[in-house]
């Protein structure tokens, strides 16, 4: 029998799927490895009563869930909003440049082309569970395209939003450059955990949920340096490319 400790090691997954077929398949294939725990979810309501229920550190949802993968995605925002503490992959069955700008938009840390292999889905999930942003080359371009040639934002909460602080405004744009919230509070001689309080306050205030969401709202009104001012220390890295 498998101890507790050893069970605990494990990567708690949620497989969020409308093809009960292929996500049961993706389940299975999770539990035959001995780094992964993996629970089914075939509807929305499924989805959420699991969340409520057990815990988890990533969630791997299909945009299936609607008939328009567009459409789709805003379930994927729906689950970031109410819970913030798991690292959201999307499964995506063909690459489209808005699928995958949406995604991150909508709080993925990660989006994954069902066209990968299974091998590369386990680093997937090993690496966003690290804390870091997965994407093939080709997503990341779409990314780096969306962040020079931005597209229109759905700004949930712009129409009543609150003015930053100066403090606020401050500390954006330098998320917007690309800096770290250790090189913030470094550059400010504020802890950081004051720059996390800010940043919520932030995306608050701007009807954003993410640092690359925030980051396409301030490039798209021409307020953003094109390039990243050279830091003295080196930069944590943030996103993780696999190896298409």
């Amino acid at each position: 029998m498998e101890s507790v400790s050893n069970s605990s090691l494990r990567t708690r997954i949620l497989v969020a799927d409308a093809v009960a077929m292929s996500c049961q398949l993706l389940v299975d294939a999770l539990l035959r490895s001995k780094r992964f725990d993996a629970v089914a979810a075939t509807t929305p309501e499924e989805v959420v009563l699991a969340l409520d229920r057990d815990r988890f550190d990533v969630v791997l949802i299909s945009t299936s869930f609607s008939p328009e993968p567009l459409d789709g995605l805003r379930f994927v925002s729906e689950i970031r909003d109410l819970y913030r503490d798991v690292s959201i992959v999307v499964l995506l069955d063909t690459v489209e440049r808005n699928l995958v700008v949406e995604a991150f938009r909508c709080g993925a840390y990660g989006v994954f082309s069902r066209s990968d292999s299974f091998q590369a889905l386990c680093k997937c999930i090993l690496c966003v569970q690290e804390g870091q942003v997965w994407a093939s080359s080709a997503e990341l371009q779409f990314v780096l395209e969306a962040l020079v040639n931005p597209i229109p934002i759905e700004t949930r909460g712009l129409p009543n939003s609150r003015p930053l602080s100066k403090r606020e405004d401050e500390i954006a744009h330098m998320v917007a450059e690309g800096f770290s919230n250790r090189e913030i509070s470094e550059r400010l001689d504020l802890s950081e955990h004051t720059i996390k309080n800010y940043l919520f306050r932030v995306f608050e205030k701007l009807g954003v949920s993410t640092r690359v969401e925030l980051t396409l709202y301030a490039l798209k009104r021409g307020k953003v340096p094109r390039t990243r001012p050279q830091s003295a220390t080196k930069p944590e890295p943030r996103l993780v490319g696999s190896e298409n």
